[in-house]
């Protein structure tokens, strides 16, 4: 580890560097709180650190790095592409100032298909894969693209999309058979031969042989036809027309089973845009924009190696890796990659036929919505703007946090607090608290409650506040807030407070600035009044959507307390085996009954009171 003092920071770090070992491995640089602000990989750690201390610093980030930087750890590592994989692991973990982030929390959904059962079932999966006999498809970019998917594969195929427990326990077919979704297996009304055809068809429709299931379908309905079985010839009919109508609504080259991720990164005025579009067997699946941040001090090139590396360390790894550029360090990332993930993958940059028009469908994705995110931050950069002056601020207000609470009559109260700043609404920033052990009803105590509770972590960990704290409220709100902001030695934080007005009308909304009597004059000001409304419905909407989910959690823990011999005990082990609510609710008789304190008379109760038809 290397250590310095303020004031000799550069010359001592200067000879501490000279002694490093000039191996592959990753430095990680801290600040005098001990928060890391950069972490870098090297093929000789030696001479990259060394790098940084010379007279004239090499770049504007070195500069702003050294400003800042008051230690160093290093890790030795075997391979420079073992330093690749630990610089981005350790980038995801500490989020550092300096490097480039690719915020991309998410985890894309599969289609799993558990081939376990006799009648197998295909269903939405997202996280791991549990199952050892079960096959997945995917990744599919989001909820929406799944569940096309699986509505498609029902209406074609007619598959079953019920539960095990479900499946287990029918003695009539359900409304999906009298839609014509669903083929009945759970009462024999399909053969087992039969329905293991429309699966095999199913499995290879995703993987992209559409032309084979239509030839196999056209050759079924002749030879219905040709029995004068002509309702089963009607329904090869039918499927054909279907497959054909999906086959148009997307751009798919059956003939290469291509596995790829065509990823395009485009940049304008300091912003970038990843668009990554999988394809998988030749089909696209469907795209996904993401927005690295941290990037005012990196190249095309450095953004798009560690936006890469970022990505995979989190996603499956495609046999193809499509960019919309050349990559110098090419080679050791796909190295890295199939290190990390035991799989080859080939980066491309230079494609044509099929290739080349998913490279110019993920180009226009991603110039699409840098332009659409370019002209939303211009419009609330204005907006900002335009509410520093009618607040009379001397600094552009650029952070803003606003709170609201929601409960029913009092019950089940939930505070929520979102964050906005010049790229508009972050998500990450987002917080709810659970109100307890205040008078129902109090929206002021609540508020507060929450607020004491938000600036205290802020404090404690040293953050900047906000430059903004909007409540959902007049001058009583205000009060109430600035009391709590006083407690905690909390001073200089602007406060305003939105109230409704007359007949509930936005037009005739208030805003209430702390210190001052009357409202703040908006006239001539939509656009700022706009926004301070816009963020207290926001925030008013995740308020909402908290307290629903705990109405709903507080409901079902009701409803499975109302069942004759469920006492606490009883339900905590419930709870505790299958997992949550909804988990109980889904389990067979036979499941219910390994529960300890459950008997069989019990678990057909419970059973049957979840399922009474």
């Amino acid at each position: 580890m290397i250590k310095m003092d303020n004031d000799q920071m550069i010359s001592k770090l200067q000879s501490q560097a000279k002694r490093l070992p000039n191996k592959p491995g990753v430095y990680i640089m801290s600040n005098e709180q001990g928060k890391v602000i950069y972490v870098g990989k090297a093929k000789g750690l030696k001479q990259r650190v060394k790098s940084y201390f010379t007279p004239k610093p090499a770049s504007g980030k070195v500069e702003a790095i050294l400003k800042e930087i008051k230690t160093i750890d290093i890790t030795i590592t075997i391979t420079e592409r073992e330093a690749l994989i630990l610089e981005n692991t350790l980038i995801k973990k500490h989020n550092p100032k300096f490097n480039v982030l690719l915020k991309d929390g998410k985890s894309y959904p599969h289609i799993e298909v558990s081939l376990k059962h006799d009648f197998p079932k295909f269903s939405f999966h997202r996280g791991k894969r549990k199952l050892k006999h079960a096959r997945y498809f995917g990744p599919y970019p989001n909820v929406y693209a799944v569940r096309n998917t699986l509505n498609n594969l029902q209406k074609i195929f007619l598959l079953r999309n019920c539960t095990d427990s479900y499946y287990k326990n029918r003695s009539r077919p359900c409304l999906q058979f009298q839609i014509k979704r669903c083929s009945a297996p759970c009462v024999d009304r399909i053969s087992h031969e039969d329905y293991s055809f429309n699966v095999n068809q199913a499995v290879d429709y995703l993987k992209g042989n559409d032309k084979s299931i239509i030839d196999k379908f056209i050759h079924e309905m002749d030879k219905a036809s040709k029995d004068q079985n002509y309702e089963r010839a009607a329904f090869f009919r039918d499927q054909v027309a279907n497959l054909k109508v999906i086959q148009s609504q997307q751009y798919v080259d059956g003939t290469k089973k291509v596995d790829a991720d065509v990823i395009s990164l485009i940049g304008e005025r300091g912003m970038y845009c990843l668009a990554v579009l999988f394809v998988r067997q030749g089909k696209i699946l469907g795209s996904r924009t993401i927005f690295p941040s941290k990037t005012k001090y990196d190249s095309h090139q450095e953004i798009l190696a560690s936006s890469l590396m970022q990505f995979y360390l989190e996603h499956d790894v495609p046999r193809e890796i499509i960019l919309n550029q050349s990559l110098s360090e090419k080679k050791i990332i796909e190295q890295a990659l199939m290190e990390s993930q035991k799989r080859q993958t080939k980066i491309k940059d230079r494609v044509v036929s099929y290739r080349a028009k998913w490279l110019k469908i993920s180009v226009a994705n991603a110039e699409e919505s840098l332009k659409s995110k370019l002209a939303s931050k211009a419009s609330i950069s204005n907006q900002l703007t335009d509410l520093t002056l009618a607040l009379g601020s001397k600094q552009k207000l650029k952070d803003l946090v606003c709170f609201d609470v929601s409960h029913h009559m009092g019950d089940e109260s939930v505070a929520a607090c979102v964050w906005l700043n010049e790229d508009g609404f972050s998500k990450k920033d987002y917080r709810r608290f659970n109100i307890k052990g205040l008078t129902p009803g109090d929206d002021y105590a609540a508020i507060s409650n929450a607020i004491e509770r938000y600036y205290k972590r802020i404090n404690d960990e040293g953050k900047n506040l906000p430059d903004l704290l909007i409540v959902d409220g007049g001058k009583g709100q205000i009060n109430s807030v600035k009391k709590v902001l006083q407690s905690l030695s909390i001073k200089g934080q602007m406060i305003i407070g939105i109230a409704k007005g007359d007949k509930r009308d936005p037009k005739n909304d208030r805003i209430f600035l702390e210190g001052f009597k009357n409202p703040v004059d908006m006239n001539g000001k939509d656009s700022a009044k706009f926004l301070v409304q816009s963020v207290r419905d926001e925030a008013h909407r995740f308020a909402i959507t908290g307290h629903r989910a705990k109405k709903r959690k507080q409901l079902l823990q009701s409803d499975l307390e109302s069942i004759d011999g469920i006492g606490p005990s009883k339900k905590r082990n419930l709870l505790t085996q299958f997992g949550g609510f909804q988990e109980v609710k889904r389990a067979s008789v036979e499941d219910l009954v390994t529960v300890d304190g459950i008997n069989k008379n019990l678990a057909k109760k419970i059973f049957n009171h979840f399922h009474p038809n």
